[in-house]
């Protein structure tokens, strides 16, 4: 029997990843490797671009009214402000929560520009396709949307074309009627979606004396969603030792119900009484707060009544995103 003979590793060639030209997945790499794309140079590529970033809205100002427009705020609008300042023609940026016919971006006739902010997303980096969507958007013609695609791996993020000095003061509205200057002249198209999304949302209001709380009416009762920034296992931890000592309500008929977890974040949910409006829970509110910090602040081990309050929280957790 004829020996095998010893086979040697062709050298890789050398080339920088700036070179590599993208070309379809099963074509051969442009590297000179001798391996498909979608094996070499394209599964960096491919993994950069579908990495899940926990908090893709993490250094931006105001993270948490940011997830909260994202998953809770049906209509909403906060202005931006760029690092660089406004280019030429563009008088204002503005994150709307959503826009006519779900566009990405839309750029007004006067040059404006909304960004919208509940779209699908081809990455798993939010922040990237949104500062994708954005730059699209400042270079569009006056008077047309931006249209979605997948950001190219490696290009900006929110964080790098926002000022992180600036300031993000959302405003609920009632209705979707910041979509268009003159409702009266919009298109049939603009019109149609305006009236499906009025008739859709929810009544929302944002709270004044704390921050990133949004009150909002359901049919059956009202709620209360906030969005706070702290480690999750230390706001679980803290919110377990006001269940278990019956400090974790909002007053007579409210009740703490659980949380959600997005983009990152913990979002501690209140059921209140169909007739407890976002006014009525301001000072209620602030008061939790305080007694908030003070639990947040405790490095006692937790008691068995509070694991049990902590095991009853963590089963009643949904993860939006």
């Amino acid at each position: 029997m004829a020996k095998k003979q010893p086979q040697t590793k062709a050298k890789r060639p050398q080339i920088t990843d700036g070179e590599i030209p993208v070309v379809g997945a099963r074509e051969p790499c442009p590297c000179g490797s001798g391996r498909r794309y979608k094996a070499c140079h394209g599964r960096a590529a491919a993994q950069a671009v579908t990495e899940l970033v926990h908090r893709p809205f993490e250094g931006l100002p105001g993270e948490c009214d940011w997830v909260a427009l994202r998953e809770l705020v049906p209509a909403a609008t906060a202005e931006l402000t760029l690092k660089d300042g406004l280019p030429e023609g563009v008088p204002s940026v503005t994150l709307a929560t959503v826009l006519p016919m779900a566009w990405p971006a839309l750029r007004r006739e006067d040059g404006s520009v909304l960004l919208g902010l509940q779209n699908d997303t081809a990455s798993g980096d939010i922040s990237r396709d949104l500062a994708d969507t954005l730059q699209r958007a400042l270079q569009a013609k006056p008077g047309t949307p931006v249209q979605g695609r997948r950001a190219p791996a490696g290009g900006p993020r929110l964080q790098d074309l926002l000022d992180p000095a600036g300031t993000f003061e959302p405003e609920v509205h009632s209705g979707f009627e910041f979509w268009v200057p003159d409702a009266q002249n919009a298109t049939p198209e603009v019109t149609a979606s305006l009236e499906r999304a009025n008739a859709a949302a929810i009544p929302t209001v944002k709270l004044t004396g704390v921050d990133a709380a949004y009150w909002c009416e359901t049919p059956e009762k009202n709620h209360l969603r906030w969005v706070m920034p702290h480690p999750e296992e230390q706001l679980l931890d803290a919110l377990a030792r006001l269940h278990a000592a019956g400090r974790s309500s909002l007053g007579e008929g409210t009740r703490l119900v659980g949380s959600f977890r997005a983009h990152g974040l913990t979002v501690p949910v209140w059921d209140l009484p169909s007739g407890v409006l976002a006014e009525d829970i301001e000072k209620p509110a602030a008061e939790f707060a305080e007694r908030l910090a003070a639990a947040l602040a405790a490095d006692a081990p937790l008691t068995p009544e509070e694991r049990r309050a902590r095991g009853g929280l963590t089963n009643r957790q949904v993860t939006l995103s």
